[in-house]
């Protein structure tokens, strides 16, 4: 398959620096003015703010798939094209995720959170990969939860109902969203009276954390509809943030894609996708809580290997991936109030 050399593009915008991806480059600008309008390489963009003082970080993946050897697979289509790591060569999981380990690891965050589809099968020497892999460099720090390729196995390990973790100036609540045997996924009725207890007693900012994404009976994409979190589900979600304004956000995996909605009834919270670690664009997620506000920056995996690698697989998918998967500036790097808008 032959293509065309990859553009430039504007990846990643902090409150203080931002990268432009060119294929197989990297080029970090930094020393940039918060909150200020910025035209760099022909992109114009504003930097993020930084609503008062810093006082956590954390970090979160997704999709990393550990045992997974061909990607590009749709079950019951031949789309293509499909791509494997060459013979001999290192899995592409264990590729990927070793680089953005290194990269996560090279800061002190509070916490990483790894939001489902650890492994490809469910099985248990992708999920001991997997530990050995996120255990040694996080340690205490690392909270796990699993997703549908867990489920769908029957696979038991990272089903913690609901787990909190509690930081300064945010609490993290992560949720098992999956649903044994199935793809799809749903939010129980014990959940969402947590959530709403965790909401109501919240003293700080709370960012809800699950591997499915929120479903939509108005979406024109039947993934919204059948492939997430179930309608009903995800209605009284929905309702559940609504009625507790301590309720910041909603962030999921799954659809290895960058995407951020927002929904009447939560006014300016968004529920947020990020795309996946294992293939195009490979994707980690850096959070900075500021006193005034939360910084999502979506950071794309920028070893040489792991460029090579989502530079192949950035063509999936008739060459529709990279549309699908990348998202908008806007999907991948905002600020989360952390006050309900009036």
């Amino acid at each position: 398959m032959v293509t065309a050399p990859s553009p430039p593009e504007l990846t990643t915008v902090g409150s203080r620096f931002a990268v432009v991806h060119e294929g197989h480059e990297v080029r970090r600008y930094d020393g940039l003015a918060p909150d200020t309008d910025h035209d760099i390489e022909g992109f114009s963009f504003r930097t993020l703010a930084e609503p008062g003082e810093l006082v956590a970080t954390f970090a979160t993946v997704n999709d990393v798939h550990f045992g997974e050897v061909e990607c590009g697979v749709i079950d019951g289509s031949d789309i293509g094209p499909t791509f494997r790591s060459p013979p001999g060569a290192e899995p592409y999981p264990e590729v990927m995720n070793r680089a953005a380990i290194a990269e996560i690891a090279r800061a002190p965050f509070d916490a990483v959170v790894v939001k489902g589809d650890l492994t490809s099968n469910g099985r248990q020497a992708e999920y001991d990969a997997f530990l050995a892999a996120y255990e040694p460099p996080f340690g205490d720090r690392l909270t796990v939860v699993r997703g549908n390729h867990e489920s769908y196995n029957h696979a038991g390990f990272a089903s913690d109902p609901h787990q909190e973790v509690v930081l300064a100036g945010v609490t993290l609540a992560v949720i098992d969203t999956s649903v044994d045997g199935a793809t799809a996924g749903t939010v129980t009725a014990d959940q969402l009276a947590w959530l709403d207890e965790l909401g109501a007693r919240a003293d700080r900012p709370v960012l809800v954390f699950g591997h499915h994404h929120l479903g939509d009976p108005g979406s024109r994409e039947k993934a919204d509809r059948t492939f997430g979190i179930d309608l009903d589900a995800s209605a009284a979600l929905v309702a559940t943030v609504a009625r507790r304004p301590a309720l910041r956000g909603y962030f999921a995996g799954h659809t290895h894609r960058n995407r951020v909605r927002r929904f009447a009834p939560t006014g300016d919270v968004p529920w947020v996708e990020v795309a996946c670690v294992k293939d195009y664009p490979g994707a980690w997620a850096e959070y900075r809580v500021h006193e005034g506000g939360i910084l999502q920056i979506v950071h794309r995996i920028s070893s040489p290997e792991a460029l090579a690698w989502t530079e192949q697989t950035r063509h999936m998918y008739a060459g529709l991936y990279h549309d699908y998967a990348f998202g908008s500036l806007v999907d991948r790097c905002f600020l989360i109030p952390v006050h309900a808008s009036a």
